[in-house]
Parts: C-alpha cells; structure tokens; sequence
C-alpha cells in the first residue's frame, strides 16, 4: 500500500467513525436527552430503544464489530496459518476501527441507559477503548518494520547510523552542516533526565530550536524550500530514532504491563456481551428477523 493510499485508507475509517457518530447523535439527541420516565411516550421511542429496530440493530452490528475486531486481530497476530495475511500493522489499524465504531454503536443501543449485569459490560469497554487508546500511544513509540515487528536495540542503532551517510548523499551537504546537527543532537541527551513533565517540555523546546536553527543554517547554504521541508522530516524521524533507543527497555516493560490490563477487560466485556445476548434470545427478542 502506497503512502497516499495509507493516507486515504486511515482517513476513511475516522470519517466513518465520525459520520456514524454524529449521525446518529443528531437523529436521536431528543430521544436520548428525555428523561427515562418520559421514553415510553417519545415517538421515536419505538425505533431507537434497545429493543427497537435502530437500537436492536445498532447493538447487533456493535456486537459483531468488536468480535471479528478483536477475534480477528488475535487471530492474524497469533496463528501462524494467517501470518502471511496482510501486513500487521493495517490489521491493527483496522482492529483499532471496529473496536472504536463498534463501542461507539452499543452505546446508542444502551440509550445512555447501564444497569445490572450489563453495566459491567459496558465500564469493561470503556476500560478497553481507553486502555486501547494508551497501548497505541506506546506501540507507536517503538519503531517497527512495514510487518509490524518491533525493531530491537542493534537493528535502531543501525538505522541511526546511516543517517549522516544518507543525509549527505541525498543533498550533498558539507561536513561543517553535518558537524552542526551532531553537536546539536548530543545535546539532545540531556533531555532524558527528570520528571515526565519535564522531559516533555525540554523536548518540544529542543525540536523547536532546533528546526529554527537548521533552517537558518540551510538558508545560508542556499538550500532549497523543497529540500529544506525534506532535511527538517529526517531530523524528526532522527530525533523520534534517539527517544526509542533511550526509552526501549521502558516502552517495552510499558507494552508488556499494558497487556496485563488491556485483555483481561477484553474478554470480561466479550463474556458478558456474549450472555446478555443469549438472554436476550431466550427471552424472544429478535430484530428483523
């Protein structure tokens, strides 16, 4: 898949997202917005109560987005026979889709309604998107091939040493630019230590100075606009290359706890989601069908 494919590929998913989103907040904000007491009467109530024809169907197709979201996910990642399916990470981008559309439609389902056993399902899921949202951040963090497997410590140190070879060749730069940037990111060292705050800030205050200070530099050297945008990319991906080195033992323990919280509340929203849906057949609820 091309970059701008990949780009089409992601924006439609969060357009979707979105539209279904909105969507059906806008048709039924009157509905959702009535007291409890006052629901029976709503015209719309017939139709979007979890037991209606929009709410029954807004659960059933949340439910089966986030079993083939989750099951399908495990089983590309786990199983040997489907390792070969496509690339992991599209796979984890579309995990990432149906568990967020998914969630997305069982809430309209509830009507904002959470009690009993159910109630457990849903903070489960809740527990599951925000645990999600967390485990991306960190898998985002630690650099990976275009199959998605983690690179280890000798394969970044590796890349970061064909950064000055390839920097050079590509724009034909002169030692003394080179000489500029290594000085510039041994300083860049000195940002790992201290609180998390801290390390934040000194970063974004350390790419901002250094992106003003490479663009004076390469506008002295009569740089090109074009290649200037392309030498600041390089820098960026440089500096996120020294971040992953200096943080890899801890982003991987990161990973490791973020497993231990993320698939146990998985698979307590998927069991109870499985029994309020074997209940719900044994007392005669049906949609369409």
């Amino acid at each position: 898949m091309t970059r701008l494919a990949h780009q089409i590929y992601i924006y439609s998913l969060t357009a979707l997202t979105l539209v279904v989103f909105i969507a059906m907040g806008l048709y039924g904000m009157k509905y959702y917005s009535t007291p409890l007491s006052d629901r029976f009467f709503h015209a719309q109530n017939e139709l979007l109560k979890p037991s209606g024809i929009i709410g029954h169907g807004a659960g059933m197709a949340g439910s089966f987005l986030m079993i083939v979201g989750v099951f399908g996910y495990m089983a590309r990642k786990r199983i040997r026979r489907f390792s070969r399916i496509g690339v992991l990470k599209y796979w984890l981008e579309f995990h990432i889709f149906l568990c967020t559309l998914g969630p997305i439609l069982v809430l309209y389902h509830t009507t904002f309604k959470f009690g009993g056993l159910v109630a457990i399902s849903f903070w489960s899921m809740v527990a599951v998107v925000i645990s999600g949202v967390i485990g991306r951040f960190i898998y985002l963090q630690i650099p990976r091939t275009m199959q998605g497997r983690a690179l280890n410590l000798n394969e970044l140190k590796i890349l970061k040493a064909q950064f000055y070879p390839d920097l050079q060749q590509q724009f034909h730069l002169d030692n003394e630019f080179v000489d500029f940037l290594d000085h510039a990111f041994s300083q860049e060292t000195e940002l790992y230590g201290g609180s998390f705050f801290r390390k934040a800030f000194s970063r974004i205050r350390f790419e901002r100075r250094l992106k003003k200070s490479t663009r004076k530099k390469l506008k002295e050297k009569n740089v090109s606009p074009k290649d200037t945008r392309k030498i600041i990319r390089m820098i960026h991906k440089e500096i996120a290359l020294s971040r992953s080195i200096a943080w890899l033992s801890t982003l991987q323990n990161a990973l490791g706890y973020w497993h231990v919280i993320h698939l146990p509340f998985a698979l307590i929203m998927l069991v109870i989601m499985i029994i309020h849906i074997a209940v719900a057949l044994l007392f005669g609820y049906k949609w369409i069908f």
